[in-house]
């Protein structure tokens, strides 16, 4: 990798992009549309979320129609299976040969994740995590954007690129179960699938996010992730409150002082080494040079409410926050009734989830390990304090891109957006693309997605943007046409 050879521009603007974009859309309004709305229709959380997702058959369901609409595509040569390994998600895996003039024997991997976030309150009365709704040209309900289109989008792009009589290498469309559960049965499928996977020279993921929706944005970094759960016991049960109140410490009082071990609570800078790196100083000219294209989404379009703000002013420190340094969130909180239903109690425990994003280079495992040992050691009041069930997955941070693809990135984002690609950090987790940096070293990586600012993503009215859905899956098709090229280049040299 990293020899540049002239002429690849040339070969991506022989493709007719024009009959890519039509025929994509001519799919998506007749052939993938419907089918999402079956499939934001299937309560399919993924296993940390429902812990019966075996016995109770979204998860079956989901992965039945998917395979079902791959297998019926009109993609010469393809191959659509479910691959089980006992207990795990099962995945899907798309095989499409090489078309006849695309020499080398080298694989393009593209992927995507069909497991979802679960419900969350807050959705407008006439929307629902499982209720798709279409609204101007978004679809609403979970999983849509995340990532339920990744099967659609690698497909169409490819079925697109064959009616524009384009090339491509050999394919593999990978559709995992598990990824909104750190990816935790990935790793054993990529072990078992190692041998027919191949050799690969793209990695091709389909499930990050757009700073906007007016060009191909490609992902340079993910934060890692770490997890778990703290839980605080004080007493064996609920007392009057009147009677021990000053007797008896709080246990919230308590968890609120074990996270200060690990949090300052005013700022929110993560206080532990393990979970902190130096940041490269590309990764700071990337956020400097980002901040005036994209002050207005970083923070100007999120639902703060009336008189909140953000934790600084300053976009390029907000860039850096997001992208190469830890936060903590606390995304759970039980032992506790609802205000409505609360007497003058004090209660026996207080839990909470606590969720750390992690720089793209962190270890998860040391982070877990520094921050279990924080809270738990010597807790106030001799309490009982535990932190586990726990989750991790690693960060990433891209390769240089090679001369040739990053030709191509522009070209196809002009093509199809009208302006060439960007390039920013994103502040979300997919361990699958650290698993795959290790395990393939000299891949070139394309990460991109279709959550445009506002998509809300794990949230209320999670929305699918199509006209961003359809002109990622027209880059994608050009994309496979220029490494193509590429691969046949090489062949010759």
């Amino acid at each position: 990798m990293g020899v540049e050879l002239p002429g690849i521009e040339d070969e991506l603007m022989e493709l007719d992009a024009e009959v890519i974009d039509d025929h994509i859309e001519m799919l998506w309004t007749t052939e993938v549309v419907p089918v999402l709305h079956e499939y934001i229709a299937i309560p399919n959380k993924s296993p940390s979320f429902d812990p019966e997702w075996a016995s109770r058959g979204h998860m079956d369901t989901a992965t039945e129609l998917l395979r079902g609409w791959a297998a019926s595509r009109s993609i010469p040569g393809l191959k659509v299976d479910v691959h089980r390994l006992d207990g795990r998600t099962p995945v899907i895996v798309c095989e499409i040969p090489p078309t006849d003039d695309c020499r080398g024997e080298r694989t393009v991997l593209l992927y995507g994740h069909l497991d979802k976030q679960p419900e969350m309150e807050g959705w407008d009365d006439d929307k629902g995590p499982w209720q798709p709704v279409m609204v101007g040209e978004r679809l609403y309900g979970r999983g849509g954007a995340d990532d339920g289109y990744s099967v659609f989008s690698a497909l169409t792009a490819i079925e697109a690129l064959h009616e524009a009589e384009g090339s491509h290498a050999r394919c593999v469309v990978l559709i995992e179960a598990s990824e909104e559960s750190g990816s935790p049965d990935l790793p054993a499928y990529v072990d078992h699938l190692t041998e027919f996977i191949g050799d690969v020279d793209l990695v091709i993921c389909l499930d990050s996010g757009a700073a906007t929706d007016d060009q191909l944005w490609v992902t340079t970094s993910l934060r890692g992730l770490t997890a778990g759960v703290l839980d605080v016991r004080i007493v064996e049960e609920g007392l009057h409150s009147g009677a021990v109140g000053g007797v008896v410490p709080s246990s919230f009082r308590i968890l609120r002082s074990l996270l200060s071990r690990v949090e300052d609570e005013a700022t929110g800078e993560v206080l532990l080494p393990e979970l902190n790196v130096d940041i490269p100083v590309e990764a700071v000219t990337a956020a400097t040079a980002s901040a005036d294209v994209l002050a207005d989404d970083v923070a100007g379009s999120l639902p703060f409410t009336p008189g909140a703000r953000p934790v600084s002013d300053d976009i390029a420190q907000l860039i850096l926050n997001r992208t190469w340094r830890p936060a903590l969130s606390v995304i759970g909180i039980d032992g506790a009734p609802k205000p409505g239903d609360a007497g003058n109690v004090l209660r026996p425990n207080t839990t909470a989830k606590l969720s750390f994003r992690l720089p793209p280079t962190a270890d998860p495992d040391l982070a877990f390990d520094a921050v279990r040992d924080a809270l738990t050691s010597d807790p106030p009041y001799g309490a009982e304090v535990t932190f586990g069930e726990g989750e991790s997955g690693p960060g990433w941070a891209a390769p240089a891109v090679d001369q040739w693809l990053a030709e191509a990135l522009d070209v196809a984002s002009s093509e199809h957006f009208g302006k060439p690609a960007g390039f920013q950090g994103e502040g979300g987790s997919i361990p699958f693309m650290g698993m795959l940096g290790e395990k393939f070293p000299d891949a070139q990586f394309v990460i991109t997605g279709v959550l445009v600012p506002g998509s809300n993503a794990h949230g209320p009215n999670e929305f699918l943007d199509l006209p961003t859905a359809k002109r990622v899956t027209g880059c994608v098709s050009q994309l496979l046409h220029a490494h193509a090229a590429q691969s046949s280049l090489m062949a010759r040299t």
